[in-house]
């Protein structure tokens, strides 16, 4: 599966705007994800898990910036997320489903955000694109 160009430049525009809130939005899905799927908190014991901590901020901002790298190689996702892919499959050993419902608050973020920018061809575009990012961080399960 890959990216047409418009889906490129509809992932690219967003992101321009994503980047500047990069530590908010991070957090704002961090906090959409653990209160819609609570199960998900299992993988962060050691976390203060309440709204706004600092150990959420600090999360949110990796997942966001994790994004970012996606959203900068898209024509070599798996190469700049063979990393973070290994780190999650072998170390931590995270449920690949989590990945689904993290892709799906990441779009609910951004709907919420920018609901002017987020047409449906820019939902399809993200949809479709955070699809190929969960499959890379799941390719390793198989």
């Amino acid at each position: 599966m890959s990216l047409t160009r418009t889906e490129r430049s509809l992932v690219l525009s967003m992101w321009s705007k994503v980047s500047l809130q990069a530590d908010s939005i991070g957090t704002e899905i961090l906090e959409r994800l653990f209160t819609r799927y609570p199960q998900t908190k299992t993988y962060f014991p050691h976390f203060h898990l309440h709204p706004g901590s600092a150990q959420l901020r600090a999360y949110g901002s990796k997942v966001v910036a994790a994004v970012g790298d996606a959203v900068k190689h898209m024509d070599n996702i798996s190469g700049a997320l063979a990393k973070l892919s290994e780190l999650h499959t072998y170390i931590l050993r995270m449920d690949p489903v989590n990945f689904k419902l993290l892709s799906h608050c990441l779009l609910v973020t951004l709907a919420a955000r920018f609901p002017a920018d987020f047409t449906v061809e820019a939902h399809s575009a993200w949809d479709k694109f955070l699809s190929i990012v969960s499959s890379v961080l799941t390719e390793k399960y198989h």
